[in-house]
């Protein structure tokens, strides 16, 4: 898992890579891969981009990775050197005082934790349209 924020869509039977292309009637999708294949075009080596209408996908979804660290819900924003940002879920001032997270903003809290120690790491998608 390296990608810790993405759009996936779902196009004629295969998951893609993707992100939403605003037109001003309607929501596109760009897909990606990294391999050639029809009707997709090469935008730069090993990257091949299609672009769709978003009501030709069967669904598309927005993508974070979570996992819990000392027992509480966080969601992973980055890896560096065996350690991955952490951004906490949970919504409790106390707990993440006694956690030693670092305040980013109001309500957002933060900290790198050993990647061993984290707990029950895992893909969440979020329907953005079924």
């Amino acid at each position: 898992m390296t990608a810790w924020h993405a759009y996936r869509a779902r196009w004629r039977g295969a998951d893609y890579t993707a992100s939403p292309e605003p037109h001003a009637l309607e929501l596109w999708v760009r897909l990606r891969r990294t391999d050639p294949a029809d009707g997709f075009e090469e935008v730069e080596p090993g990257c091949h981009v299609r672009t769709v209408p978003v009501g030709e996908c069967e669904s598309l979804h927005f993508v974070t990775v979570v996992c819990r660290w000392r027992g509480e819900p966080f969601q992973v924003h980055g890896e560096r050197d065996g350690r991955l940002l952490l951004e906490y879920l949970g919504g409790s001032v106390l707990t993440a005082r006694r956690l030693g997270l670092d305040r980013v903003e109001r309500g957002v809290y933060r900290c790198w934790a050993n990647r061993d120690e984290v707990d029950e790491m895992r893909e969440e998608a979020v329907p953005v349209r079924p």
